[in-house]
């Protein structure tokens, strides 16, 4: 008898062993990503409503940040109104990663003037 006899099932199951440890990361790791895109989106979203009811005061246009943020299933992690501009910060409401990103809307600055050359 030979003493490899057995030796291709113990291959297998190392391989399989492998492979599954290799695709739960890969899971893990779009999961993260997913939750990453998820508080990006409802950051950006929240901001742009908050700039845009600025005129009704700071308490208000939170308010309705916060309201678009759960819309989007992430919850505020702060919001900041300093006249026409918000800074929100947004993270998901739900699942095992949950990164804060920041995000600031209002309107553009005044473009530099540029030196024309001639």
């Amino acid at each position: 008898m030979s003493r490899d006899r057995g030796s291709a099932t113990v291959w297998a199951v190392l391989v399989v062993a492998v492979l599954g440890a290799v695709f739960g990361g890969v899971l893990l790791l779009g999961q993260a990503v997913a939750a990453r895109h998820r508080a990006a989106a409802a950051a950006d979203l929240a901001a742009l409503a908050a700039a845009a009811t600025w005129a009704h005061g700071p308490e208000a246009a939170c308010a309705t940040a916060i309201r678009v943020a759960r819309a989007q299933g992430a919850e505020l992690a702060g919001c900041r109104v300093l006249g026409e501009v918000a800074e929100v910060g947004a993270r998901p409401a739900t699942g095992p990663f949950t990164p804060t990103i920041r995000a600031r809307a209002g309107p553009p600055e005044a473009a530099p003037v540029l030196p024309t050359g001639g």
